[in-house]
């Protein structure tokens, strides 16, 4: 089967479009055919081996596992002799080692049916963007009905779920992104969108209209935790995913700071990094059927493309999700 590997780190003229063997799949696991998958920053850091520090975990001079990409959709296969919910020919998603190929192997635990109402290539952007959003704002921000919730770098992967996960929990969203995405970042339900190219959330005149947040949640790591202090309520959570990351440090790093802040005051300061939980799978399942959520998808590659895929995403300016499409 053709599938995109990479033996080496570096850049994206690493990742080669390659005949490897098909896999088999454990008894607990499904093989997939694969119609496709998504890209996610995570990829090029596992590409590129940075920080430095996962090469502990993934091979400190060459990776252990060559094959590339974690969120699939497409249809069953052949199922593992412990597998009960799923049989071959039912269309699923969710998550799996190696799913930029035409053929991938994934947990029964970590994957869900396909709801008839979304495609493939919608399906394939939901694992690892859509359960950020979720956990971020549910498990870590509590969010409630009527609260004021920020997203800042709303026209992103995570950021277009978390508008529409926020507004299905009756949340008021206000979306920060740029000049050429406030109207999709409106038309997915942002009560309220910010152009952070002409104006500074964080510097809002309180005294002419500008307003303090129940929860903000931080994809972009452009401002000082001081700074977003300052614009949550006294009770308020900054929740922060992500942020920069270089060859030494990860944007992670900024929510063990966070934490530590939250030891002062009332406001919370907390980091996430999103966990393949399959009940949290089903709840996102959920909302796609009753079409709270819509994946937003920026641009489709074929497999043969995946480099220059991976080249647009380390530019940072994706709006949505950008889609691997493998049959």
């Amino acid at each position: 089967m053709k599938a995109i590997v990479y033996h080496n780190y570096g850049s994206p003229d690493v990742l080669k479009f390659e005949d490897v063997a098909k896999p088999v799949p454990k008894e607990n696991e499904l093989l997939i055919k694969v119609r496709a998958a998504s890209l996610n920053p995570l990829d090029w850091h596992f590409m590129r081996g940075t920080p430095y520090l996962f090469r502990i975990i993934v091979g400190l001079r060459k990776p252990k596992f060559i094959g590339f990409g974690a969120d699939v959709a497409g249809q069953v296969e052949a199922v593992g002799k412990a597998v009960t919910q799923f049989k071959p020919g039912d269309d699923v998603f969710g998550g799996c080692r190696g799913a930029i190929a035409e053929y991938a192997c994934a947990s029964e635990s970590e994957s869900v049916m396909k709801p008839d109402n979304i495609t493939f290539e919608q399906a394939a952007s939901v694992r690892i963007a859509g359960l950020t959003a979720l956990q971020s704002l549910r498990n870590k921000g509590h969010i409630q009905p009527g609260q004021k919730v920020l997203i800042n770098g709303a026209a992103g992967g995570v950021g277009t779920f978390a508008v529409q996960i926020a507004k299905s929990f009756g949340a008021e969203v206000t979306g920060v992104c740029s000049t050429g995405n406030l109207e999709m970042v409106r038309s997915i339900g942002a009560d309220r969108v910010i152009d952070y190219t002409k104006t500074d959330f964080t510097q809002e005149d309180f005294t002419h209209g500008g307003r303090r947040y129940d929860i903000i949640l931080d994809l972009v790591g452009n401002h000082s935790l001081s700074a977003y202090r300052r614009v949550l309520n006294p009770k308020g959570i900054l929740v922060t995913a992500g942020g920069p990351s270089g060859r030494w440090r990860i944007g992670v790093l900024r929510g063990i700071r966070a934490k530590v802040w939250s030891m002062f005051g009332s406001r919370k300061f907390v980091g996430i990094l999103a966990r393949t939980l399959k009940e949290d799978l089903i709840t996102l399942q959920e909302l796609l059927k009753i079409e709270k959520v819509k994946p937003v998808i920026d641009r489709q590659y074929s497999l043969s493309e995946v480099p220059e895929a991976i080249r647009y995403l380390e530019e940072g300016h994706a709006r949505g999700k950008i889609i691997i499409a493998v049959q």
